[in-house]
């Protein structure tokens, strides 16, 4: 196993690898949020219902939080710059055949396909993370690789919509498959070989099962993630519904949603070295609660509306860097299991949140999902507090 001294490269070629990683992310980040941004044309263009269209992140999600951990095991010895090109590049082609899907099982068969690679990506770039930077600098070098997801609701998520609006959603998936592969490219011209990380084994999994901390991070990325996703997946027919706006005021919300996202990510990488991950961590789900609380008053109010997006999108993206953070600071020799299994954690939140959130939006209880949202949330967020002496 190559160590960490030998296989970091110097300041320059770090933060071009850095940079790399939060490409990857983006790319990534495009790969699983890309339904929420078509889905009410993309319903309509195949002949299906919001619910079922809403089915393509249920069922991705379930790939990815199967995929992500199984995948970290099986590739524990698997060269990062190898690995992490590679499924960049098949969500890449995975792209392709989406853009190319005669009818919705085809397009269903291709996301599960996507991401069954796209779930490797995220943990692993942590992971890299953790073996290219010093351990005091781990909190905000992880924070800065995950403004690639804050920058997938910011620019991703409005051109999505728009672009799914005024071109299509083929040409969409196109264009997401150039990023992606781009990405590729970048991954494998700034990351040296021979970038290995601890070698995972059972014992690896079993020492994860058995740290209490460990295990309530991942039950509270859960909960938050379920409530986030049983909302986020249905935004956009919700928002229609609600104020008669068109394919311009959801790209909106979702440009404003990512740009607090990518602010909150960058005030979080700058807290977490002051105040520590788990204080930041508290201070951005609380925004994120008051965010969810306010789409929950069911207002028809533009200035409620925008408020509910600011407030969530600052907690949406740093709240989850942080949880990264914290777990890898918990067992940086567990970090790859760890971190996957926060990422499989993610994904079931992902498909508990779309499935919950859609079977309520199939009955016509769209105020309800707001509750549902915010009970998820407010779970977490209690969950966090007896964490507070096992940092």
């Amino acid at each position: 196993m190559t160590s960490t001294a030998s296989a970091t490269p110097a300041q320059g070629g770090v933060q071009l690898a850095l940079f790399a990683l939060l490409l990857g992310n983006f790319a990534t980040g495009l790969a699983v949020l890309a339904p929420a941004g078509m889905i009410t044309v993309l319903a309509k263009d195949l002949g299906v219902s919001i619910r079922e269209a809403g089915f393509l992140v249920t069922a991705g999600a379930i790939m990815l939080c199967i995929g992500s951990p199984v995948m970290a095991w099986v590739t524990t010895r698997v060269d990062r710059r190898t690995l992490l090109s590679a499924v960049l590049l098949i969500t890449a082609i995975c792209h392709g055949l989406s853009a190319l899907a005669p009818n919705f099982w085809t397009l269903l068969a291709a996301r599960v396909a996507m991401l069954a690679a796209a779930a490797v990506y995220t943990p692993q770039a942590a992971n890299a993370v953790a073996l290219l930077v010093a351990p005091e600098k781990r909190a905000s070098s992880i924070s800065f690789v995950f403004l690639g997801w804050s920058l997938a609701v910011a620019a991703g998520l409005p051109g999505i919509s728009l672009g799914t609006q005024y071109f299509g959603w083929r040409e969409v998936h196109a264009a997401c498959g150039v990023v992606t592969f781009l990405a590729a490219m970048l991954n494998y011209i700034s990351l040296r070989p021979g970038l290995l990380g601890e070698p995972l084994s059972l014992q690896s999994w079993l020492e994860v099962a058995r740290n209490p901390l460990m295990l309530l991070l991942l039950a509270i990325t859960t909960l938050q993630t379920s409530g986030q996703f049983a909302l986020l997946t249905y935004l956009d027919p919700l928002t229609r519904m609600r104020t008669g706006g068109g394919a311009e005021l959801i790209a909106l919300l979702f440009s404003l949603f990512g740009i607090c996202g990518f602010v909150g990510n960058v005030i979080a990488a700058k807290l977490a070295g002051r105040i520590g991950p788990l204080k930041t961590s508290i201070i951005f789900m609380c925004s994120l609660l008051v965010g969810i609380v306010f789409w929950a008053l069911d207002s028809t109010i533009m200035a409620t509306i925008f408020a509910s997006v600011a407030f969530w999108g600052l907690g949406f993206a740093a709240f989850n860097s942080m949880q990264q953070a914290r777990l890898v600071a918990a067992g940086t020799h567990l970090s790859s299991a760890t971190v996957a299994l926060n990422t499989s954690a993610l994904y079931v939140g992902q498909a508990i949140g779309s499935a919950l959130g859609g079977l309520l939006f199939a009955r016509g209880l769209y105020s309800g999902i707001g509750y549902l949202s915010t009970a998820f949330v407010l779970a977490a967020l209690l969950l966090i507090l007896p964490t507070r002496d096992r940092s």
